[in-house]
């Protein structure tokens, strides 16, 4: 049974109640989150714009603009984006299947969604991913994580008491899904993370 016939709504409401504890219990970036970002901004130099796709509590942008990269943040969850401007942040309150994802600036240097996409309904994630795409400038990068499984459900482990809806992808579909965008030079990668080890997709493209 599922708490609510719009897995996407139930799954904001679960995440605007527990917004504060979710960002309370992650203030520090795993060190595989670090590494990725640090590989990250190698890659894009300082100065580099980027898109954050489900900024939640802000942990990964702040360790992004210490390492020089200039990052908008965005959340679908209304509460998460109260909490980042409490801090004193510039957010916005995106749904990047329906929202307007550009810049008045112009095309931004790469887009990050990390664990925040595996609420994607699976039908929808790549028309999301193309519309990222659109949204970044040719030679920009994409990087995003997803829980990796079979099939979808109702979670309601951690620190969200209300149960939340995940999509679960193994590699080769997320790599075709990625690739039917329209990114290029697209790489997918498995790994163990997270207190639960529990195993996750990190996949890496290019805007071709």
């Amino acid at each position: 049974m599922t708490p609510d016939p719009d897995p996407r709504s139930a799954t904001v409401a679960a995440y605007d109640a527990g917004a504060r504890a979710y960002a309370a219990a992650s203030p520090v970036a795993p060190d595989s989150v670090r590494a990725d970002i640090e590989a990250f901004a190698r890659v894009l130099g300082a100065g580099a714009r980027v898109l954050e796709i489900g900024s939640a509590g802000g942990r990964d942008a702040a360790l992004m603009e210490e390492l020089g990269l200039r990052v908008r943040r965005t959340d679908i969850t209304p509460a998460f984006v109260d909490l980042l401007r409490e801090q004193g942040h510039e957010a916005d309150v995106l749904d990047p299947l329906t929202d307007d994802v550009g810049s008045p600036d112009g095309p931004y240097d790469a887009v990050w969604a990390n664990a925040s996409l595996l609420h994607v309904a699976r039908a929808d994630l790549g028309t999301v991913l193309e519309r990222l795409r659109r949204a970044t400038r040719t030679g920009g990068l994409l990087r995003l994580s997803v829980k990796e499984g079979d099939g979808e459900g109702w979670s309601t482990h951690g620190s969200v008491a209300a149960p939340r809806h995940f999509t679960y992808w193994r590699a080769a579909p997320l790599r075709e899904v990625v690739v039917t965008a329209g990114w290029v030079d697209v790489e997918v990668r498995s790994g163990i993370a997270g207190e639960r080890r529990e195993s996750w997709l990190e996949a890496t493209a290019v805007r071709g």
